[in-house]
């Protein structure tokens, strides 16, 4: 099948799996969807896409995790079937207020679950951290075509997502700002010819900062990124560059290739938002204002690109653009993901899970920012005997993972409190 650009795309598994199906969806029809995390940054600019094109769009289910408020004026606007909450305690409040509706109400993990497998058409798989695996392979598995804005569903479980995907046929296409530029320029039928792929990042908030200043950052400071504007979680990723990391293992599972051939180059314009170099020398790119609709939009209308709103892309006012090889020093999260994709078998996930209460601890001011990388390390290096081939021992060494980095969170905040 023709990905745009001029580049081909390989039958069957790849970077976005069934190209049958997918290109069978006519510009004119109208497209069920399903969006998982409807409140956060990815769902709600999803909706905004979707109302500059209403008639193209019947929404089949919304889920978000308990923000009930947002998510009943999200469904009275565009009229699901179901919405659903993954908090339990939030039943009560989201019933009240799709009360007289007629729109179906879940909460819980099962409802979750429930809303991927109804037969929506595209499936935007937003739900932050480990939580949107499951539900996430629930819409694969019946063959879906999923924008995948969750990274972490193929940290933790890339080899069983990707053979899921080859035995359902079902379509991933990326989402993540740069998986969708090398989606965009990669070759898929010549993946031999690929010399490397090179991510970009924009640094975040301590780009230039010393050790000393980092150790002493508070949380709105690491959320406050300079051009991106994300949830709490993703910034502090950013922050730490965590996020590089993890999305070097989601690029190894996407596109199937090797780690020593991907690369991460800082940008802190956010202008090149990744690059596929070839072995002819040739390097492809592809550009864009840092602006989240450009790579949802493509997930939501494939294989047609729509139309977005975001300010377009002036070279000539930009000026210069500047790259620069990421410190590992004052930024270990990337060499203790790298270290966790060549292990294999139960790191990735594990680290995931650790680098998931990690944050969580410093957004709430239990743990210093250098401590989340720390507290990662400690967590893999526990549990280096680990492996994890199916959903149930996944999800048996998350929870494990979980509990070690809780229990090294307490520790250190008990250190900080006696100090």
């Amino acid at each position: 099948m023709a990905l745009n650009g001029g580049m081909r795309r390989a039958s069957g598994a790849g970077p976005a799996g069934r190209g049958d199906a997918a290109t069978s969806a006519r510009p004119d029809t109208v497209r069920t969807v399903t969006i998982l995390g409807s409140t956060g940054s990815v769902g709600c600019s999803t909706i905004d896409l979707i109302e500059r094109e209403r008639d193209r769009y019947d929404i089949e289910a919304l889920v978000a995790n308990n923000s009930v408020a947002r998510l009943a004026e999200q469904a009275k606007r565009l009229r699901p079937r179901m919405v659903a909450v993954a908090d339990d305690r939030a039943y009560g409040p989201l019933k009240a207020a799709m009360a007289g509706t007629g729109i179906e109400v879940g909460a819980g993990a099962a409802a979750v679950t429930e809303a991927a497998m109804r037969p929506a058409e595209f499936v935007m798989a937003a739900i932050v951290g480990a939580a949107g695996l499951q539900p996430t392979l629930a819409a694969v598995r019946r063959g879906a075509i999923v924008g995948l804005a969750n990274k972490e569903t193929l940290v933790c479980a890339g080899a069983l997502v990707m053979a899921e995907v080859a035995r359902a046929g079902a379509t991933l296409v990326p989402v993540d700002s740069e998986h969708s530029a090398i989606f965009q320029v990669f070759d898929t039928e010549q993946r031999e010819r690929v010399a490397r792929i090179i991510l970009t990042a924009s640094g975040g908030p301590f780009r230039a900062a010393t050790r000393e200043a980092m150790a002493r950052a508070t949380p709105e400071q690491a959320v406050a990124h300079p051009v991106w504007d994300m949830g709490a979680k993703i910034s502090i990723d950013s922050a730490t560059m965590m996020n590089k990391g993890l999305e070097v293992i989601e690029a190894f599972h996407l596109f199937g290739h090797p780690e020593p051939g991907i690369d991460i180059l800082v940008h802190p314009q956010s202008v090149v938002h990744s690059m596929v170099e070839y072995i002819d020398g040739s390097v492809l790119a592809q550009l864009g204002t840092p602006d989240m609709r450009m790579p949802i939009s493509l997930a939501l209308g494939w294989p047609r690109r729509m139309p977005t709103p975001g300010r377009r892309l002036d070279l000539a006012e930009i000026g210069t653009l500047t790259f620069e090889a990421p410190d590992l020093e004052r930024f270990p999260a990337l060499r203790i993901a790298r270290a966790a994709l060549r292990a294999g078998r139960a790191a990735p996930l594990i680290c995931n899970a650790a680098n998931e209460v990690a944050v969580r601890a410093f957004l709430d001011r239990a743990i210093g920012f250098l401590d989340i990388c720390s507290v990662v390390e400690d967590t893999v290096d526990a549990f280096a005997d680990a492996d994890a081939a199916s959903l149930d021992e996944i999800l048996y060494w998350d929870g494990r993972a979980r509990a070690r980095a809780g229990e090294h969170v307490a520790r250190l905040h008990n250190v900080d409190k006696v100090r």
